[in-house]
């Protein structure tokens, strides 16, 4: 994990076109501006695991099987590159 310090209007880039603005700081909570090309869907944490549990609940078990495999095959392999 990369962990940098960012003040007040002070930007963090992912790759060329993704912007990670830091907007506020107020008691303990940081608010971020965001900007990301249209095709780049930006949710936060919570958000995005329960639109892919939704999403595995709406697939045929046959279907999860395989996201599932495919999944710990990643995980497992990520470390290889």
């Amino acid at each position: 994990m990369l962990i940098l310090s960012r003040k007040i209007n002070e930007s963090i880039m992912v790759g060329e076109n993704i912007e990670v603005k830091i907007v506020d700081i107020s008691n303990r909570v940081v608010k971020l501006g965001i900007e990301a090309p249209k095709e780049v869907s930006v949710h936060r944490k919570e958000v995005f695991e329960a639109i892919k549990n939704e999403n595995l609940l709406a697939m045929p078990m046959a279907d999860k099987n395989k996201v599932v495999s495919l999944f710990e095959f990643y995980n497992k392999n990520k470390g290889d590159q």
